[in-house]
């Protein structure tokens, strides 16, 4: 008796909403309180024009996006997704360990 069972895709397509909402959050929380912000809320109170700051700042985040997401779709089509991983999750590393450095060696 020969049974096939076919191997679960690895890489299971993901929903619209749940791509959304895991982008939305992440970008939303990496933004929060960094340099972009403060940037955008000094030129803000220094022009008195909020909105025309606001477009201003969205069409920068947009456009730098952008640049990401090309380069992202570039990169999946020559790296294979593990390989990808592999590579971010050492870059995360060597980064950490110079700013642990910086940090240490300021205090040494």
């Amino acid at each position: 008796m020969n049974i096939n069972l076919e191997k679960e895709d690895k890489n299971v397509e993901k929903t619209f909403s749940s791509i959304f909402f895991t982008t939305f959050t992440t970008i939303f929380i990496a933004e929060l309180g960094d340099k972009t912000q403060i940037a955008t809320l000094i030129l803000s109170a220094e022009s008195g024009k909020p909105v025309i700051v606001f477009i201003g700042s969205s069409i920068a985040l947009i456009s730098s996006s952008l640049v990401g997401v090309l380069i992202g779709k570039w990169l999946s089509n020559k790296i294979a997704p593990n390989k990808f991983a592999l590579f971010t999750g050492l870059l995360m590393i060597i980064i950490s360990i110079f700013l642990a450095y910086d940090i240490l060696k300021t205090f040494l």
